[in-house]
């Protein structure tokens, strides 16, 4: 539970933690099904667990984002809530457009599910760009998660391993993990996955059924209670490394050009 959580502080409260730390941190996940095992708000789930973490490190104002996210590619799976882009956007940017006007002056926006990338990151540049004083980051971090676990055998798979593990972390009685018998493996899963998420030449997925017929692959096996307990504390650690050098680079960035 972050220290500084808006919902939960008086109206003077927040005035006074801003004026203190003008940052505020916002989860983004989404609501969509996660195979038989996991529940279908395991994106929002890991993005308020780490958010919360980051907010508390950082001595900043946490900002609930809500829990849906855009997520046409689960389309049809029971469970499944889409926002549609405009939507999304509009609410986004009301939020941020609010909170600068509290005087925040850094956002961080904290992202676990990849459908919200392009919107997410329209409306941050396009506020960057109307609010020049204002520093708007993304922290990917599932793509954190991914790199931090990676040397562990930790997969970033749609209800494998990484996301069995924040689950885990959130509320272990979530966890149904006697509905999952062995890993699974789809032909080029893997591959799709990559494609993906390149940085340089990637293609597209619009129906999570071209990773696996029912949605979900990896092995949720490899996620532990043990490891559960440092999850928001790890991921939370290894974005900030990146989070305070993006940071210094702005505000030298603005130094620079105030000379």
């Amino acid at each position: 539970m972050a220290r500084y959580r808006i919902d939960d502080l008086p109206s003077p409260d927040v005035r006074e933690v801003v004026a203190r730390t003008p940052i505020a941190v916002l989860p983004i996940g989404s609501i969509e099904q996660h195979g038989p095992h996991l529940p279908c708000g395991t994106d929002t789930f890991a993005a308020e667990l780490i958010a919360l973490e980051i907010a508390d490190r950082l001595d900043a104002l946490y900002v609930p984002f809500g829990p849906y996210g855009v997520t046409p590619i689960h389309a049809g799976h029971p469970g499944t809530i889409n926002l549609r882009r405009s939507t999304f956007e509009a609410l986004l940017g009301d939020i941020c457009r609010e909170l600068i006007d509290l005087g925040v002056r850094t956002v961080l926006l904290v992202n676990w599910h990849e459908g919200n990338n392009a919107s997410m990151n329209a409306v941050a540049t396009d506020l960057q760009d109307e609010y020049p004083d204002v520093t708007f980051v993304v922290s990917q971090a599932c793509y954190v998660a991914q790199r931090i676990y990676a040397d562990d055998g930790g997969e970033l798979t749609h209800g494998g391993g990484i996301e069995t593990l924040a689950v885990l972390a959130h509320d272990p009685a979530l966890v149904r993990g006697e509905r999952v018998d062995t890993p699974t493996r789809p032909d080029d899963a893997f591959e799709m996955d990559e494609m993906r998420r390149s940085h340089e030449t990637y293609g597209f997925i619009t129906d999570v059924t071209a990773l696996a017929d029912d949605g979900w692959y990896g092995n949720p096996s490899w996620a532990s209670e043990e490891r559960a307990q440092t999850f928001a504390a790890d991921v939370a650690v290894a974005a900030l490394e990146r989070i305070e050098r993006i940071l210094d680079i702005q505000a030298r960035r603005r130094a620079g050009a105030g000379d």
